[in-house]
C-alpha cells in the first residue's frame, strides 16, 4: 500500500481516562504512575490522563502524574465548562481536552439546546484556557453523526480563536472506513486546523477508522492499550501503531518491543485478561498448526508472519494437534531433544492427530514425550 503523506503522526494515548471510563475499571495511583511511565518511556507522545473536574481524589492523581516529570504531553478531559478548566488547571497540566456535543441528535435530546447555544460555549471555555495559556484540543462529541458544515463552523471559530486541534469523535462506533476518510478528509480539505481521530469499537472497526482517518488528514489519533474503553473499547493502541507501520509504511519509532509487557501490565490493572487470540499482543497471535502453514514458517518466516514476533515481544509458537503435519512435529519434537527419521514422524502423526481429535485440543511437551516413549516400546 502507499505511504501516507502526512507530517508526524501522534499518539494520544487516553488509557488512563478512556480507558478506565470502561464499566468497572479502576486503577489505583501506583498502576497510574506505572502506565504512565510505560507509555512515556516507549515513546508515546501525548496522554490523556484524567478528568480533574470529579474532585479531589482525581485532580491529586493527574498532579501526581504531572510531577514524573515525563517527556510526554499530558492532557485532560473538560466538559466546555469554565470550572472543569480551572480544575485542570489547579492540577498543573499544560493542555485540556474541551468536550462539547455537536451532533444535533445530542445537542436536542442531551443538552436540550441549539447549535447557537453549542457556538457561544466553545468560544467561553476556549478563550477561558487561551487566557491561561493551554494548549487545547477541541473535542467534537458525536462529530460522526454530526452535519459537516456545522462542523466546519466550529472548527472556524475554533481555529480563530486560537486552539490547537479538533477531535473528531465516532462516540458511538458506528461508521466504516470509508466514510471516516470522506467525512475527515472534507473536514481537512476546509478548515487549517489540526485534526485528531477518536474512534470506538462497537461494530469492530476502530483501528480500521482510526487508520482511514489518519489517511483522510487526521495527524492525531487516540488510541487505549488492549482497546480498553467504554462499551466495546477504543482504538488498540498497538493495532493503530503496528498498522501504521506495516500496512501504511509509517514508523513512530515507538518501541514496540515492549508491547507484550505493556498489554500485560494494562490487563492486570484493569482487571481485564488478554486474550491469547488478540491482535497484535495475544499470546498465541504466532502459534502455527496447520502442517502447510507451519512447514512454511519454518522455512521461511515471511511465508506466513506479516512482521518478527520479537517487534512486539513475543515468539513463535509451532502447535501439535490434528491439523499438524510432519514438519511442525519433527519440529517440536526437535526442541524435545527428540530427533526421529520419516517413517517414526509419520506414524507418530498418525497417533497425535487420534489424540488431538479425542482431546478437542492440542497436546502439551508432556503428552509428545509419553507418546513418543510409547510408540518407541512399541517397535
Amino acid at each position: 500500500m502507499p505511504e501516507i503523506d502526512k507530517p508526524q503522526i501522534i499518539i494520544d494515548d487516553t488509557t488512563l481516562r478512556d480507558g478506565e471510563q470502561t464499566a468497572g475499571v479502576v486503577f489505583s495511583l501506583e498502576e497510574k504512575i506505572r502506565i504512565a511511565r510505560m507509555l512515556d518511556e516507549i515513546g508515546i507522545g501525548e496522554l490523556e490522563c484524567g478528568i480533574p473536574a470529579m474532585g479531589r481524589e482525581e485532580q491529586a492523581s493527574v498532579r501526581a502524574l504531572v510531577d514524573l516529570g515525563l517527556s510526554a504531553r499530558l492532557i485532560t478531559w473538560n466538559r466546555a465548562v469554565i470550572s472543569d478548566i480551572q480544575a485542570s488547571i489547579d492540577s498543573g497540566v499544560p493542555a485540556v481536552d474541551i468536550s462539547l456535543s455537536v451532533s444535533d441528535i445530542h445537542i436536542r435530546h442531551k443538552l436540550r439546546k441549539d447549535r447557537s447555544w453549542v457556538k457561544e460555549q466553545l468560544k467561553k471555555s476556549l478563550g477561558f484556557a487561551k487566557q491561561h495559556d493551554l494548549y487545547v484540543s477541541v473535542g467534537g462529541e458525536d462529530a460522526s453523526r454530526a452535519d459537516l458544515d456545522f462542523l466546519v463552523e466550529l472548527m472556524t471559530i475554533a481555529r480563530d480563536l486560537g486552539a490547537d486541534r479538533f477531535r473528531f469523535c465516532d462516540t458511538l462506533g458506528i461508521l466504516d472506513p470509508f466514510t471516516t476518510h470522506d467525512k475527515v478528509k472534507y473536514l481537512a480539505d476546509r478548515v487549517d486546523l489540526d485534526l485528531e481521530v477518536h474512534t470506538h469499537n462497537d461494530l469492530g472497526m476502530a483501528t480500521a477508522n482510526a487508520i482511514a482517518g489518519i489517511r483522510g488528514g487526521a495527524r492525531f489519533v487516540n488510541t487505549t492499550v488492549n482497546g480498553l474503553g467504554e462499551r466495546a473499547g477504543n482504538a488498540a493502541l498497538e493495532e493503530v501503531v503496528m498498522a501504521l507501520k506495516h500496512a501504511c509504511g509509517i514508523d513512530l519509532s515507538i518501541d514496540t518491543g515492549r508491547f507484550h509487557e505493556l498489554s500485560r501490565l494494562v490487563g492486570q490493572a484493569s482487571c481485564r485478561p488478554v486474550p491469547e487470540w488478540k491482535a497484535v499482543v495475544g499470546e498465541k497471535v504466532f502459534s502455527h498448526e496447520s502442517g502447510l502453514h507451519a512447514d512454511g514458517v519454518i522455512k521461511y518466516s515471511g511465508n506466513y508472519e506479516g512482521y518478527d514476533p520479537a517487534e512486539v515481544g513475543l515468539s513463535r509458537y509451532l502447535v501439535v494437534g490434528k491439523h499438524s503435519g510432519s514438519s511442525g512435529l519433527r519440529d517440536r519434537l526437535g526442541r524435545l531433544g527428540i530427533c526421529i527419521g520419516d517413517a517414526e514422524v509419520a506414524s507418530l502423526l498418525e497417533r497425535v492427530r487420534r489424540m488431538a481429535q479425542a482431546r478437542k485440543g492440542s497436546l502439551s511437551d508432556l503428552d509428545l514425550a509419553q507418546l513418543y516413549s510409547d510408540s518407541r516400546k512399541v517397535a
